[in-house]
């Protein structure tokens, strides 16, 4: 009786670790904020300081970005609600006007929240660096994250590798077509989340 040829187990095997690889971090990601994302602000132990992650306010077809106005709506409430006393607004701000840390200033002011209570941080160029920026930066070691929930898991992971207590407020997520390419989008997010923090980010 023949043995498979080594170049096939080795594929076989290759092909196993990869899938793995893939697999591991969907299970790792949401395991991490387990009991620690909550829907209604109300529900929320307080901090000090919530964390709004940035993404851009329209899209490419010049239409509103829903998840970005969701996240609006979902400081605001924690603001109203006491949970938070600060906001910190962090994602990308640069020198050609574009500015999601600004634009979510000028929406939040708009709706009353008093500008001295946002706080803004224009390197927050990925997730990974929001949280690492939250910790190294502004010298928070608890906060609250306020995102979608795919994106808040994701975020509470790398907080949590760092030692940080958080939780997270839930922002409402967004359904149909553009749903389904962000999800797509978020599988190679949590297995590159993960690489960073066995690299240590």
């Amino acid at each position: 009786m023949k043995r498979g040829a080594p170049g096939g187990r080795w594929a076989v095997r290759g092909a196993g670790l990869l899938l793995a690889g893939a697999l591991l971090p969907q299970v790792l990601v949401p395991l991490s904020a387990r009991g620690r994302l909550f829907a209604r602000p109300e529900d929320l132990p307080a901090r000090q300081v919530g964390l709004v992650l940035g993404t851009s306010d329209v899209l490419a077809s010049g239409r509103p970005n829903r998840y970005y106005l969701y996240r609006i709506d979902a400081a605001e409430a924690a603001y109203r609600a006491g949970k938070v006393q600060v906001l910190l607004l962090s994602g990308e701000g640069r020198s050609d006007g574009y500015d999601e840390p600004g634009a979510m200033y000028r929406d939040l002011t708009a709706r009353g929240v008093p500008g001295e209570r946002l706080l803004l941080d224009r390197s927050g160029l990925r997730t990974l660096d929001s949280v690492a920026r939250a910790d190294e930066v502004f010298g928070l070691r608890e906060f609250t994250v306020i995102s979608q929930p795919f994106h808040n898991q994701r975020a509470m992971f790398l907080a949590r590798a760092r030692g940080l207590d958080v939780v997270g407020l839930n922002a409402r997520d967004v359904t149909g077509r553009s749903g389904l390419k962000v999800q797509r989008r978020e599988v190679l997010a949590r297995v590159r989340a993960v690489l960073d923090v066995l690299r240590g980010g």
